[in-house]
């Protein structure tokens, strides 16, 4: 099993590119069977709502990992959705395209099927209610050269054969569209740096993403999260929830990732229930953990 483990890097400018094959030796890390907990009894959060999928969490302290289906988790890659979110919002910041967080983009008058889309947005809340029209026009800000430049520094989208992913569909739509794909491991793995601020980006703009991420904060847990949902190629729903679970000021990072044959399943609030289900069973919201 591989995933992103914490390292030193110096995010005070942009990778070069001839860093990118050290930089992608920091990402990858074998995981031993020893600390592998394969945990079935996950399975029926799965089947009482009639997806398929994984799901898997990682005691930072022990490097423990708890883990439901391995070879999804480990081998089988997706399209991000919203999940790109997270990479969006950091490339949009570090170039300053985003100039802060609370920078809107104005809303274009269309009325899409989500209300809280349907009006002007900083990123702060453009993140929160996972707008696509508004990280659409950040990629189309960005431009192609610049968004491949951070994609091959991350390594995103690289997968197993450590294969650099080229944008080859449109700039507002590759994340969305099939073309770009990742494990539910590099997920988690993302997540991971990102709590540790160890993206080569800027400190402040990682702490920003997180900041965005909370969304429960209280005396016995932090949860900070993003969820994704699009269509597969098969045209059967996607949803994602990937972030980290603090107790204690000990961060527990997951990933889960569902799948219906249905094209027409709600992914909208089934993600999050099910995570929340998984993780009590787990131990966790008690501030015991």
């Amino acid at each position: 099993m591989i995933f992103l483990k914490p390292g030193k890097i110096n995010t005070s400018f942009p990778l070069k590119r001839g860093f990118t094959a050290f930089f992608a030796v920091l990402l990858i890390v074998s995981c031993t069977q020893n600390n592998v907990k394969q945990d079935n009894s996950l399975k029926k959060y799965f089947e009482e709502n009639q997806l398929t999928g994984s799901f898997a969490l990682l005691n930072n302290g022990t490097g423990d990992f708890t883990v439901y289906n391995l070879a999804r988790y480990r081998d089988s890659a997706y399209l991000p959705a919203s999940t790109f979110k997270i990479v969006n919002s950091l490339i949009g910041l570090q170039t300053g395209i985003i100039s802060s967080d609370s920078m809107v983009i104005p809303w274009d008058g269309v009325q899409r099927p989500v209300p809280e889309w349907n009006k002007d947005l900083n990123m702060y809340q453009a993140f929160r209610v996972s707008a696509v029209p508004y990280y659409q026009e950040v990629a189309r800000r960005t431009g192609s050269e610049k968004m491949q430049y951070w994609l091959d520094s991350l390594h995103y989208g690289a997968g197993k054969k450590d294969t650099l992913f080229k944008i080859h569909s449109a700039i507002d739509t590759f994340w969305l569209d099939n073309t770009l794909k990742i494990t539910p491991d590099e997920n988690l793995g993302l997540v991971k740096k990102l709590y540790f601020n160890e993206l080569p980006f800027f400190k402040l703009y990682q702490e920003k993403v997180k900041h965005a991420m909370l969304f429960e904060d209280n005396a016995n847990y932090k949860l900070a999260y993003k969820t994704g949902w699009g269509a597969t190629e098969k045209q059967h729903a996607l949803g994602w929830i990937v972030g980290w679970i603090e107790e204690n000021r000990h961060p527990y990072f997951f990933v889960l990732n569902v799948e219906s044959a249905d094209p027409h399943y709600d992914m909208s609030t089934v993600r999050l229930k099910m995570l929340k289900d998984i993780l009590k069973q787990l131990g966790f919201f008690e501030g015991k953990m």
